[in-house]
């Protein structure tokens, strides 16, 4: 079995700017530089025959390239987060991801889509997380370039989750 989902890796430069703003939250479990991503769908465990309709079915999504750029910083359920904007290319993007999985029996995300990207996972027992937003300054970046996106696999262990990316699918 395998454990899916889709998302889009930020560029070197954006990683570096969000590993700069974290910490000074005790209790927080920070994401790594290979754990950064912006989940565009989660799919879950899956065999390898439906990974392979999976993949040939991303393989089919025509999107134009597109800019983000990074653009605050909060939390929500246990998680800080860095948003992004506009969303509108994001949400475009994401809702053909869902009409390909579904074409494959991927039964819809019953979640509403709120592109993020996670910074850290929060302990109940986590320390305020206040002076982190005073201190990111909105946490802001020049636009960046969206001209792919990926399949990863998430593999759990004890430490965390590790993350690899399947395949690429170009934007064009």
């Amino acid at each position: 079995m395998h454990r899916l989902f889709v998302a889009i890796r930020p560029p070197p430069a954006i990683r570096g700017l969000l590993l700069g703003a974290m910490g000074g939250i005790s209790g927080a479990r920070w994401q790594s530089d290979d754990q950064l991503h912006l989940t565009l769908r989660f799919i879950g465990e899956v065999d390898r025959h439906r990974g392979g309709d999976i993949h040939a079915a991303l393989g089919g999504i025509h999107h134009a390239p597109f800019e983000i750029s990074l653009n605050g910083i909060g939390t929500f359920d246990h998680a800080v987060w860095a948003g992004v904007a506009p969303h509108e290319p994001l949400k475009a993007l994401h809702n053909k991801v869902d009409a390909a999985l579904a074409r494959v029996g991927v039964a819809p995300d019953q979640r509403a889509f709120r592109p993020h990207i996670t910074l850290a996972r929060l302990k109940r027992s986590s320390g305020p997380v206040g002076n982190l937003l005073e201190q990111s300054g909105g946490l802001t970046s020049a636009p960046f370039a969206v001209d792919h996106f990926a399949l990863f696999e998430s593999v759990l262990t004890p430490d965390g989750a590790v993350y690899s990316i399947v395949e690429r699918y170009p934007l064009n």
